[in-house]
């Protein structure tokens, strides 16, 4: 958000701005601080901590092995102690099944008993002959391998065969036997002992590990010796071997994340590896770690609050100082600008600017004065130009009317006539409502009726919601006897002139069209020319009465546009009369009464108003003038 203020103001950083950032540095210098700190002082001690526990739970474990197979070495070493049982090994071939074998097997077992008695950890003990066969079990349970072939053909290559005098054979995933040679004191092989391990004797030594671990147990063949989960011959490859005995222990990360704890026995050589989920390893690690983000967090969000609302309440003077600067424009210039704070220098400041305020209210009324004169006498010129032709017009037709003899016509003609002069002389420079414009308009058409009679039909809407729009004097009227002088020369009979009004979403529409000859492209594209160029110079001699160094308009200057509005609309204040060429074009389609009627309107509405002129296809066509106002919102 700052960034983009930065970036929004060209590179200019506001007070309130430059604040945040100095204190938002310091912030994160000492938030940097305090996670440094969190993580060498707490998280790195209890990650070793972990991580040490979990090597001293692989050494527990290996322990526990080495006393249960101490144990079973034991167990062994005690039925060897008999010497009976040296005797009663066959040394050629005979069968179970004979007397002799069932005599032999009775006496095995009897020498078992004795030596392991009726307390046991292991699963049962089974006697094989040279050869690997079977020929006597303890207890005869189930699992016991009826030969040891397979093992023996395998026991040249095991180390631990060799070194212990023992070896363990797996047969499955939860068959491990202890296997070692029934030998004497010279040296002499008479056959092998199994014993069958208690697989509960080995979960139980792998029971100290936590919940979601898993514990297997290598030889140095790294064949598997217990195995808490399924092992499968690809698994082993990924077990990190000791090379040596300072690197006996310890921890590492496997390919899938895991944390791996490993212990190398140096009794039997057996490595204990136990596997744990980095997500139960890292649990306490990851809470403190969490515990430590959370507060930093919070101490961040609580911080930058602090912050942001000190800048504010600081700076807060100030921006309401500058918010009521924006919002002053000419309509509430007498506002008095109210900024409470305890700084001196804000209030200095506040009293100058207000100061300031009254100088430039005092211009401001002067320039409006001036411009509404201006605006006043720029409108009067124009409507003085339009009311003595229409008189002119009017006169003419009475006389004309008196010469045929028609007296009620002449009566009602001056009557007509009286109103119309009443509407235009009073009040010449207040606006008036366009009902009160198509109210005029009638008289002016039901003048004309007695000249034309059944030759001119005409239509004007009418609708109380008129009252509303407000036009200057004599805006219809012109348009309308534009019609009737030059629109009609080559039409036929009856002619036809209508009035239409549109009010509607503060936009308001007039159009006056007729069905007569039409416009040419050449007259449309010069009288809209005209009305472009008297607006560009209305907005000139604005601007240049604007940057008058008195905000003020000399009576001199308000003569000269006066005499530049005469001198387009072809009066001559030099002789005080019309010329030949004002007269013919004053009213015409191309002539200067279109453009004073279009321009005493953008004296009223400025940027509101559109005006356009057009030939339409409406009963046998005809010439169309359309007025688009605006009472609230600018067009351009």
């Amino acid at each position: 958000m700052l960034f983009g203020k930065l970036k929004g103001s060209g590179g200019r950083a506001s007070l309130q701005t430059k604040f945040l950032l100095a204190f938002a540095v310091l912030l994160l210098i000492v938030l940097g601080i305090f996670a440094v700190y969190v993580n060498q002082m707490v998280v790195r001690p209890l990650r070793d901590r972990t991580e040490n526990e979990m090597r001293q739970t692989a050494a527990k474990i290996s322990d526990q092995l080495n006393l249960y197979v101490d144990s079973q070495n034991q167990l062994s070493q005690r039925i060897l102690s008999s010497q009976d049982i040296f005797t009663l090994m066959p040394s050629g071939d005979y069968s179970r099944l004979s007397v002799e074998g069932l005599s032999r097997s009775r006496k095995l077992r009897e020498i078992m008993f004795q030596s392991i008695g009726p307390s046991m950890n292991i699963e049962d003990v089974a006697i094989y002959d040279l050869r690997g066969a079977l020929l006597t079990t303890f207890i005869s349970a189930a699992g016991n391998p009826s030969s040891l072939l397979p093992f023996l053909e395998e026991s040249e290559q095991n180390t631990s065969w060799i070194e212990n005098g023992y070896a363990l054979y797996r047969t499955s995933p939860d068959r491990v036997f202890f296997v070692r040679s029934i030998i004497n004191q010279n040296g002499k092989i008479f056959g092998y002992m199994a014993i069958q391990l208690q697989q509960d004797m080995l979960d139980r030594s792998a029971s100290v590990v936590s919940s979601g671990s898993e514990v297997y147990v290598l030889d140095p063949d790294r064949q598997p010796i217990y195995a808490s989960g399924n092992l499968k011959s690809a698994d082993l490859a990924g077990f990190s071997m000791p090379t040596s005995e300072k690197d006996s222990s310890g921890v590492y990360l496997d390919s899938q994340g895991d944390y791996v704890a490993y212990y190398r026995s140096n009794e039997t050589g057996w490595t204990t590896y136990t596997i744990t989920p980095k997500k139960v390893v890292l649990g306490p690690v990851n809470s403190v770690t969490n515990v430590s983000m959370l507060l930093i967090a919070s101490l961040l969000l609580f911080s930058a609050a602090y912050i942001y609302f000190s800048a504010r309440n600081f700076l807060l003077p100030i921006r309401r100082l500058r918010s009521q600067i924006l919002h002053i424009n000419y309509s509430n210039m007498d506002t008095r600008v109210v900024t409470p704070s305890s700084n001196n220098e804000l209030l200095l400041l506040n009293e100058a600017f207000q100061g300031l305020l009254d100088r430039l209210q005092v211009s401001i009324e002067r320039e409006k004065l001036a411009v509404h004169e201006e605006a006043v006498a720029r409108n009067s010129a124009l409507q003085a130009q339009i009311a003595p032709h229409f008189i002119h017009n009017t006169l003419y037709l009475i006389s004309i009317a008196a010469q045929e003899g028609k007296n009620a016509v002449v009566s009602e003609m001056c009557k007509n006539l009286s109103d119309s002069l009443r509407y235009i002389v009073s009040s010449p420079y207040q606006h008036v409502s366009l009902t009160q414009e198509l109210e005029h308009t009638k008289h002016y058409l039901t003048l004309l009726q007695h000249n034309y009679e059944d030759d001119l039909e005409w239509t004007i809407d009418e609708d109380r919601a008129f009252d509303s729009i407000r036009l200057p004097r004599l805006v219809i009227q012109p348009f309308v006897e534009n019609c009737i002088e030059h629109a009609f020369k080559q039409a036929d009979t009856p002619w036809r002139i209508e009035i239409r009004v549109k009010l509607y979403n503060g936009l308001w529409a007039l159009e006056i069209r007729d069905n007569g000859d039409g416009f040419d492209s050449d007259t449309i594209a010069a009288v809209l020319g005209r009305i472009r160029t008297a607006e560009v110079t209305e907005k000139e001699e604005y601007k240049d009465s604007a940057n008058d160094k008195t905000n003020a308009i000399d009576a001199i200057d308000i003569v000269d546009a006066i005499d530049g509005v005469d001198e387009i609309s072809g009066i001559d204040d030099r002789n005080g009369s019309r010329s030949e060429s004002a007269k013919e074009s004053e009213t015409g389609i191309g002539g200067m009464g279109i453009v004073n009627t279009v321009r005493r309107l953008q004296l009223m509405y400025k940027n509101r108003l559109f005006f356009n002129m057009y030939n339409h296809n409406d009963d046998g066509g005809g010439a169309a003038i359309q007025i688009i106002g605006s009472l609230t919102e600018d067009f351009y």
